[in-house]
């Protein structure tokens, strides 16, 4: 009777080491897809603010040409502002949109200065604008297929009882409406 009770034992204790194991690989796998979409997004984060940092510049430039065009150096100085205030990640995607939308509008606003559209500086800052929006279109690629993986893993079975019990929650997407999804369109012309 001994026997059969030490063997109890062992294999009781041998089916908690097993589930053990089993909760912490599944739990070390979460933990490396949520640490992969903190990756992702501080690498969109750097290039949000670089771009954000690169407006003053492209605003003070357009202004010492469109002397005329107060309102659309006005209007992408304000979304510049809410989007420097922006926190959650729906809130920093529609404030990539308003910025990309605004930008169309500088760049357009461009064709009617000539000089502008020669300056040295403005397609200087064309271009740097324009691999950042290459980029952030990239990295937002990335970041979503981390957030896919992880929202999956959350889901299936058996890491769904170990998210549930870590109340580990979906991440949302940066998602791009309308016409923003489109990539911004900046050409660069070279006198």
């Amino acid at each position: 009777m001994a026997a059969l009770e030490t063997t109890i034992g062992f294999v009781t204790l041998g089916i908690i080491a097993i589930v053990l194991f089993f909760v912490m690989t599944i739990y070390n796998g979460l933990i490396s897809l949520l640490n992969n979409i903190d990756k992702a997004w501080a690498n969109i984060d750097v290039l949000l603010k670089k771009r954000l940092d690169l407006i003053p510049n492209l605003v003070e430039l357009v202004k010492g040409y469109a002397t005329y065009e107060r309102s659309v150096l006005e209007e992408i100085t304000q979304i510049r502002a809410s989007a420097m205030q922006a926190q959650a990640i729906p809130e920093k995607a529609k404030g990539s949109e308003a910025i990309s939308a605004s930008l169309g509008s500088v760049f357009a606003l461009a064709e009617n200065y000539p000089d502008l559209k020669a300056s040295e500086n403005f397609l200087h800052l064309q271009k740097e604008l324009a691999t950042i929006e290459t980029q952030i279109a990239q990295r937002r690629e990335f970041y979503n297929d981390s957030v896919l993986l992880y929202n999956t893993n959350i889901k299936m079975i058996p890491s769904v009882y170990v998210a549930d019990w870590l109340k580990y929650t979906p991440k949302e997407y940066f998602r791009v409406e309308g016409d923003a999804g489109t990539p911004l369109k900046i050409t660069i012309e070279v006198p």
